[in-house]
């Protein structure tokens, strides 16, 4: 069973927390076996979001015994990371522990030296800090969490929930991390970028005309839809579609498209045993060819060796 330790200490808040415990704590039968969650800390009975009391049953030193360590955000980042947790992040990371941050969380990452030459980011509203505190971190303040490989970092709040759904579609695959996200009633995925799965915003919009025009492309990815026919559908033209389109989800109509149709691929490899040149025409590439080229340009791996790695029984525990 793979144990993900949450780092919980004095004035924690509690929405990042709350995301955290609702992904890795509960097991909703989803994927055998789930996660093993332990809340861990520097204080016994640690106050959350201001008003919460939180038993704390383990302490930091059980951070080194993880697979994964989650750091939710801190309660001001104007005052330094408590000292032993950014050791014990570090001690952990060292053992071999992925090691997240959501929100400000990254401030106690970038502490303990482990953003250093990386790419990370935190709530908008602090990135600015971020870089000037630890000028040898790479902060990215428009994105909405980055994976590093065994460092991941989120922006606030609601991305926050969208870094452990990533985790969750890395360790169980896409449809694992669908079903969570529909039982969570949240967004099942604002995606991942090339082999870093750097993100771009939701492709959601509170427009109507772009948001039923992404519920009408969704259902019709088997089809050969070009950038004219969403133009079309939206009533709009070309140019101004691709101008709604990036304002909405910081990218263009065919960049969106194509991750649709690979994200579609991914639940169909999971869950079926359709031939890639099936799937290749259930989501719109026609061909098998065109299908791998995307999929791997996309995930860094061929369709064949994702369907291996996601018909297994769930992620790897941490060796040693």
């Amino acid at each position: 069973m793979h144990s993900v330790a949450l780092a919980v200490a004095d004035g924690t808040p509690l929405f990042e927390l709350a995301a955290a415990c609702e992904v890795f704590g509960t097991d909703r039968g989803l994927a055998d076996p789930w996660y093993a969650l332990t809340i861990c800390g520097p204080d016994d009975d640690a106050e959350v979001g201001g008003w919460l009391r939180a038993g704390v049953r383990h302490g930091l030193d059980t951070l080194a015994t993880a697979d994964t360590v989650i750091v939710p955000s801190i309660r001001d980042v104007d005052d330094p990371p408590h000292t032993g947790l950014v050791d014990a992040v570090r001690a952990a990371h060292e053992g071999g522990a992925r090691v997240v941050s959501l929100c400000t969380g990254a401030f106690v990452l970038a502490a303990a030296g482990l953003l250093d030459g990386r790419r990370a980011t935190t709530h908008w509203a602090h990135t600015a800090l971020l870089a000037a505190r630890h000028p040898r971190v790479r902060v990215d303040p428009d994105v909405l969490y980055i994976d590093d490989g065994r460092v991941l970092t989120s922006a606030g709040k609601a991305a926050g929930m969208d870094l452990c759904l990533h985790i969750v579609r890395t360790d169980h695959g896409a449809a694992v991390a669908n079903t969570l996200a529909r039982t969570l009633v949240v967004p099942p995925h604002r995606p991942g970028g090339q082999a870093q799965f750097i993100p771009a915003p939701l492709a959601q919009s509170r427009e109507p005309v772009l948001a039923d025009l992404l519920a009408w492309v969704s259902a019709r990815l088997d089809q050969p839809l070009t950038v004219q026919d969403l133009a079309r559908q939206a009533n709009m033209s070309s140019r101004n579609l691709a101008r709604h389109f990036h304002a909405v989800t910081g990218t263009s109509p065919l960049r969106w498209l194509l991750t649709q149709r690979v994200h579609r691929a991914q639940e169909l490899l999971e869950t079926t045993d359709a031939g890639i040149e099936s799937i290749a025409v259930r989501t719109g590439m026609g061909t098998a060819t065109t299908l791998r080229r995307h999929f791997h340009r996309l995930l860094g791996v061929p369709p064949e060796a994702y369907r291996r790695t996601f018909r297994s029984t769930g992620p790897p525990a941490r060796s040693g």
